[in-house]
């Protein structure tokens, strides 16, 4: 009797330490819905809130600047064709992918284009690549509309890939506006070679930079949720 009272204890209190611990389980495990930290990753999802390491991605997006000094250094096509192996990894509608891109790393194919811009008469037209030694060419599909978004998404991927490599950029339209415009048009998209049907529509300067330009603040109140 004396052996079984002593099993029934022991039961009785291997039940109460589990429910305890299962209602502590249950409490740990609840997800912190209006934990502040919640947002800005800070919180495990698990009611514990603690310091964890910056994300990468956002860092990479808040530091990367537009590049208007260029050291006079290119950039190797290897690192070149991982950046733009980015860009074609962008988003795009139904997976046209509805783009074309050429790339000049070459000087004097680039002083062609700057001669052909400077012949519009612009004083700063021959300038506008603002030094960048090597310059894409995106020309979109006309056939889509929504051509200039997708070759806009893949011009952010290339900047931003660019600056994960230590590669700085820009994101130039002028130079479209300049080399049509130019009396040598025809001339300089014959030597771009972009398909019948694609159309010139933004350019990127690529480089090694040579300013640390601060960033330009943003106004956050032109983003509203929508209740």
């Amino acid at each position: 009797m004396k052996l079984l009272n002593s099993l029934l204890c022991c039961g009785m209190l291997l039940l109460a330490a589990s429910c305890g611990n299962a209602g502590e389980a249950e409490k740990v495990s609840s997800p912190c819905d209006n934990c502040e930290k919640a947002a800005a990753g800070t919180c495990d999802g698990n009611g514990e809130c603690k310091v964890v390491a910056t994300n990468p991605v956002i860092e990479n997006i808040m530091s990367r600047r537009s590049i208007r000094k260029y050291k006079d250094m290119t950039v190797d096509r290897k690192t070149m064709s991982k950046i733009l192996e980015c860009g074609i990894n962008a988003p795009n509608g139904q997976n046209k992918q509805s783009w074309e891109v050429r790339v000049v790393d070459s000087p004097a194919i680039m002083d062609e284009i700057k001669a052909a811009m400077a012949a519009t008469g612009v004083s700063m037209a021959a300038d506008c690549f603002r030094g960048a030694p090597v310059m894409v060419f995106i020309a979109r599909d006309n056939s889509y509309d929504f051509s200039t978004i997708d070759c806009g998404l893949l011009a952010e991927n290339m900047v931003l890939a660019a600056n994960s490599l230590g590669v700085g950029s820009i994101c130039l339209g002028s130079p479209v506006r300049f080399i049509n415009d130019s009396p040598m048009r025809d001339e300089v998209l014959t030597k771009l070679a972009f398909s019948p049907g694609y159309e010139l529509c933004l350019c990127v300067g690529f480089g090694y930079a040579d300013e640390a330009p601060a960033a330009k603040p943003r106004n956050f109140d032109k983003v509203k949720f929508v209740d």
